[in-house]
């Protein structure tokens, strides 16, 4: 298989099957899981972002595992407010686990999504390898019950998000240890313009 090429699969996850698009490398370093934005605004796992994060874990050699959450896609069950959708995020890394074998997870979520991907985090049995939380729902989620976060984390924020305000980011994160942020001026919620610039801070953050 291609180094390049994803591969659409389906799993069991909690509420019925789990539409995953999947890329394999030769001797990869780790295994990239990625969350998409809300179901309900029209997240998919093929959103711009998400597909960004995709691109810079596979340039590092990393597998990569990105995925629609319940009820999106070919992804069975229904929306659950962010509970369900940790659940299906942990089906996917315990997935990977079998799949790909014991070694380091990164784990990466896009609004709704780094949400979800810093519960799930939370849940592992060890802090992942990498988490990267890039303008994570901090206002509309309970994201503030996730804190302090038990890891180190890296959290990517546009100054000009006009979907979640970048002041409720700064604040809630300012001071936490462990947690380095990254600032991306004039930059609006879906990085218009600016995914090469994010593609490239992502990159610095994974290592």
């Amino acid at each position: 298989m291609k180094h390049n090429t994803e591969e659409k699969l389906l799993i069991d996850g909690p509420a019925g099957a789990l539409e995953l698009l999947v890329t394999r490398t030769e001797q990869a370093r780790a295994v990239a899981v990625i969350c998409h934005p809300h179901p309900l605004h029209g997240g998919t796992m093929h959103n711009k972002v998400v597909s960004t994060l995709m691109r810079a874990a596979r340039d590092l050699n990393a597998n990569t595992v990105r995925f629609n959450f319940r009820g999106v896609g070919e992804s069975g069950g229904e929306h659950a407010a962010g509970a369900g959708e940790t659940d299906d995020c942990k089906a996917v890394i315990d997935w990977a686990a079998r799949e790909f074998g014991e070694m380091p997870l990164w784990l990466m979520g896009f609004s709704f999504g780094g949400y979800v991907a810093a519960a799930a985090a939370r849940e592992q049995a060890g802090w992942p390898a990498r988490v990267l939380l890039v303008a994570p729902s901090v206002e509309r989620m309970p994201f503030a019950d996730l804190l302090p976060l038990p890891g180190a984390a890296t959290v990517l924020m546009g100054e000009a998000d006009e979907v979640v305000a970048p002041e409720a980011v700064f604040g809630l994160f300012d001071g936490q240890a462990g947690v380095e942020m990254v600032r991306f001026a004039d930059t609006s919620h879906f990085f218009h313009g600016k995914l090469v610039e994010l593609k490239a801070a992502a990159e610095q953050a994974l290592g």
